[in-house]
């Protein structure tokens, strides 16, 4: 389907100052040495504005005429948003530039009863919403596009019945450029049906492969393909509701619609969701999208709806939504494991395990949630690593023959210390303004630095617990006979 925003920048401008309604107006922007007019609502076209004109040359026609300033790629940025509102319709929608849509309306149609029930009613609302629009179904974009620009009222063609809906329209409705359409108006060609008669090998011989092309493909004998605005996820499904969803209880059911039936398939593929955006299309236009993520692929309805269901309070109907659209962008093979009858020690593969981290992350975000696995290194620092993916295993055992900080602060943080000698542990220091009475210690230990990754002291570090019973492990930069040792406290046991 094509459609044709007949004064696509006036409409829009005019559902915003309703006072331009009435009034012949025009959009202008400068051009070289002069000022053009890029647009010019219907009033001012029937008092002979039109746009392309010279701006003086517009005045002189219409003295009255009100001047509003464009800015360049105008129509691309309302053609863009008006597509994105379009694809409650079709999940295959394409920019026309500059005043049109098209749209891939396969297996779409039947949702509004027929091919004219979905046109009429696209065409009712963008007029109940001010926008002049003519509309054409055909088998090809040249067809439509040439069917919405060249007739009075929306036109629905027959399959394979191009050539016949063609044949009276003007040679311009090919979509052919100034020069090729002067050429055939002065040569007498009136109309496509003219031109269709005349063997393909003269045209191309006169006019050029232009004029070939777009006639092949007007006639689907060429293939033309859509560039869209957004592709669609190989993943997706969309609920249309025969009565607009107004409650919570609506909403509820619709994702858990939407839901069956994606995990009916990602179940029979082996595969399983990683992450899901559920898109709610309102009547007022408005869209609004929830995301929800797992640390496992999982194809568990339940646990999916339940995810969900953490955020469906964000969802406002408004004045009620019309389409529900489920995507699911990251998916990942599930694995199949065999059930144990006796349930052993629980780990990081335990579902209930994975669901919890899920409810987390969905209530305070993934970012929160933190997993770290050993790595062979001896500078604590670099001793852990931080996994985003469950199924990460580790590849060294944790170090267990010495003792380590349950919290490891990212990077130690500078302490002042008071200690009998040198080369001793501290008998205090003060953090963050706070004293800490050292009331035992363990240590040191040396861990010297890994010299082929870079240079620096060594640390010798002391285990200490305090008047309060907290324990810290604290360290001493370098040797101990520097004028002032530089100490620093880098973790908190448990």
């Amino acid at each position: 389907m094509a459609l044709w925003f007949c004064y696509l920048k006036t409409d829009w401008i005019t559902i915003r100052k309703p006072e331009l309604t009435d009034i012949p107006f025009v959009f202008s922007l400068p051009d070289h040495n002069c000022v053009m007019i890029t647009a010019a609502n219907n009033i001012a076209q029937q008092g002979g504005v039109l746009p392309g004109m010279r701006l003086a040359d517009a005045k002189a026609i219409l003295p009255s005429i009100e001047v509003l300033e464009d800015k360049p790629a105008r129509e691309e940025k309302l053609l863009k948003s008006i597509a994105e509102w379009c694809i409650r319709y079709t999940p295959l929608v394409a920019l026309n530039l500059p005043d049109g849509l098209l749209l891939n309306i396969t297996g779409c149609t039947h949702l509004w009863g027929n091919e004219a029930g979905y046109v009429a009613d696209i065409i009712s609302r963008f007029k109940s919403k001010g926008y002049v629009v003519k509309a054409a179904v055909a088998d090809t974009i040249g067809t439509a596009w040439a069917l919405s620009r060249y007739t009075e009222n929306y036109c629905i063609v027959e399959p394979k019945q191009q050539r016949a809906a063609l044949c009276n329209l003007p040679p311009a409705a090919l979509r052919l450029d100034a020069v090729t359409i002067e050429k055939l108006d002065k040569l007498g060609f009136l109309n496509i049906e003219s031109v269709l008669k005349i063997p393909l090998k003269e045209l191309r011989r006169r006019f050029g492969g232009d004029l070939i092309l777009r006639i092949l493909q007007a006639l689907g004998d060429v293939e033309e393909y859509l560039k869209l605005i957004k592709e669609p996820e190989p993943y997706q499904e969309r609920l249309h509701t025969p009565e607009l969803i107004k409650t919570r209880t609506g909403i509820d059911i619709a994702v858990q619609k939407l839901l069956k039936k994606i995990c009916e398939r990602l179940t029979a593929e082996g595969n399983g969701v990683r992450t899901a955006i559920l898109s709610t299309y309102r009547t007022d236009g408005k869209i609004q999208h929830l995301t929800i993520g797992t640390n496992k692929a999982t194809y568990d309805l339940a646990h999916l709806f339940k995810l969900f269901e953490l955020r469906l309070s964000d969802i406002k109907p408004g004045m009620g939504i019309e389409l529900f659209v489920l995507q699911i962008p990251k998916i990942d093979k599930v694995d199949i494991k065999q059930q144990a009858i006796w349930k052993g020690k629980i780990n990081v593969d335990d579902n209930g395990i994975i669901q919890l981290l899920d409810k987390v992350a969905g209530k305070i975000g993934i970012q929160a949630i933190y997993r770290y696995l050993p790595q062979e290194n001896y500078w604590p620092e670099r001793a852990i690593k931080n996994s985003q993916n469950i199924k990460d295993i580790k590849q060294t055992p944790w170090r267990t023959d010495l003792k380590r900080p349950v919290n490891l602060l990212k990077y130690p943080q500078p302490i002042q210390v008071s200690a009998p000698i040198p080369d001793y542990a501290p008998m205090l220091f003060r953090y963050k303004g706070e004293v800490h009475h050292v009331k035992r210690s363990d240590g040191p230990e040396r861990i010297e630095r890994e010299w082929w990754l870079d240079e620096g002291e060594h640390r010798d570090y002391y285990i200490v617990e305090d008047q309060n019973g907290y324990r810290y492990w604290i360290f001493r930069s370098g040797h101990y006979d520097k004028a002032t040792p530089e100490w620093y406290l880098h973790g908190h046991f448990a």
